[in-house]
């Protein structure tokens, strides 16, 4: 059933674009106006039982004084105070002014995509490594996709589709779907060697005191778009990002404050600050508690580009519904379609095959 599926999503890649056809002459199709996945209505209903003891959000589309907002550009004098104020709480990002310059370590040829491992420099001085993706046939400049890693030892390994579960291997498939993907190497197994997590955040707060570990990966997620987006092969104008767990939370940051995401797929990462563990020291350490702020105001920022958040009633999933209830009420300001929602697959923490076909739907309809 899911290999029928991911064809059949393939040819309508296809259609719409996301893949051209490779023949002698051929001339790239007009990539069609992006429409609305057929299953927004349904990601935008209430859900039943969610409990009373969830986050009391406060709400987004209420002014410092108290009164409704109801114009787009009052919203937008919100938006700024909340990008300012949570940019403050996570300290100032790490900087490297030099465009980054890959190169391939490793190079392989699975079905129908060349997939290169590549090192490149992060922070001045630093060498990481990615999996770059690219489809073996192409016309024309292409989406790039970030896709990031979950808490694994097989790190990038597993969005790439060479170890670990097939069904996250989110890097691999979309490149096979038409885009050029790229899965850098979160900061935490870095040069690990017997390090524990903490002792990983440790290293990276002396060199940056007043960062919390969010800042880190929100400059290296930052960077990985500026590798896609230095390809000729890729329209910078497409940018997407997709993750799960760890690199769902790296997700919900990088639409939020790296403007040149389009699309977004955040899984199981826990969109409350209560629902997983984010006062974890290499996330946003333990003054998340006293912050008195919570992540539907990340998706306030996001609006009203695309963003998909997958639950399985573990990490997210029906409590999770206040969050997009209050950011489709900011999405409403800039008009219908409202382009965000809730899939509960209600499988726990994993990716079942439906949530993963649906996120490469979705990721293939907006980016």
């Amino acid at each position: 059933m899911l290999r029928r599926d991911f064809m059949r999503l393939s040819a309508s890649a296809a259609l719409t674009g996301c893949i051209a056809p490779h023949a002698a002459g051929s001339e790239r199709p007009e990539r069609s106006r992006a429409r609305e996945v057929p299953w927004l209505k349904e990601i935008q209903q209430p859900h039943k039982g969610v409990s009373g003891s969830n986050p009391q959000l406060s709400p987004l589309r209420v002014d410092a004084e108290g009164r409704a907002i109801e114009s787009l550009a009052d919203w937008k004098q919100k938006r700024a105070l909340i990008r300012e104020r949570w940019l403050n709480f996570i300290g100032p990002l790490p900087g490297n002014p030099d465009p980054p310059q890959s190169e391939v370590i490793e190079e392989d040829r699975p079905t129908g995509v060349i997939r290169q491992l590549v090192e490149y420099e992060g922070e001045p001085g630093m060498i990481v490594q990615g999996y770059l993706i690219k489809p073996r046939y192409h016309d024309g400049p292409l989406p790039g996709v970030l896709t990031l890693h979950s808490t694994t030892d097989n790190t990038i390994e597993q969005p790439a589709g060479v170890r670990g579960a097939p069904e996250k291997a989110f890097g691999l498939k979309l490149a096979q779907l038409g885009c050029v993907t790229f899965s850098p190497m979160n900061f935490l197994w870095v040069d690990k060697g017997g390090r524990s997590y903490e002792e990983q955040a440790e290293q990276f707060n002396k060199r940056h005191p007043d960062a919390k570990g969010m800042a880190k990966m929100l400059f290296d997620a930052s960077r990985g778009l500026d590798v896609l987006q230095h390809l000729s092969m890729v329209d910078g104008n497409r940018l997407g990002v997709m993750g799960h767990s760890l690199g769902a939370k790296e997700a919900l940051y990088l639409a939020a404050f790296d403007e040149r995401v389009k699309a977004a797929v955040s899984s199981e990462g826990g969109i409350s600050t209560g629902f997983s563990n984010w006062d974890a020291p290499w996330y946003l350490s333990e003054q998340i508690r006293d912050f008195g702020h919570d992540h539907h105001e990340l998706l306030g920022l996001i609006a009203p580009r695309p963003f998909l958040l997958v639950g399985g009633d573990s990490a997210d999933g029906s409590k999770s519904w206040p969050f997009i209830e209050e950011a489709l009420s900011v999405y409403e300001l800039y008009g219908k379609p409202c382009s965000t929602g809730l899939f509960n697959h209600e499988e726990g923490h994993s990716v079942p095959q439906v949530a993963e076909l649906r996120s490469y739907q979705w990721m293939l309809n907006y980016v």
